[in-house]
């Protein structure tokens, strides 16, 4: 569990302020951008997920927790 887990987000945090934006001015072709950027990142995120319980398991494997 990192440090910051229990933190409360910031109210910058540029995932909440996608989430509250009008996307009513957006063109069909920029909401189909904005889809494939957000894609992008959610397969960045899993990857970190991915890195991070696997770094993990080798760390509790290492000290037979």
């Amino acid at each position: 569990m990192d440090a910051d887990e229990n933190l409360p987000r910031r109210s910058d945090d540029l995932a909440g302020q996608l989430a509250r934006q009008d996307l009513d001015p957006f063109s069909v072709a920029e909401l189909e951008a904005r889809i494939q950027l957000l894609e992008t990142e959610i397969v960045r995120c899993r990857e970190k997920i991915q890195h991070a319980v696997h770094h993990r398991a080798s760390a509790d494997a290492l000290f037979k927790k």
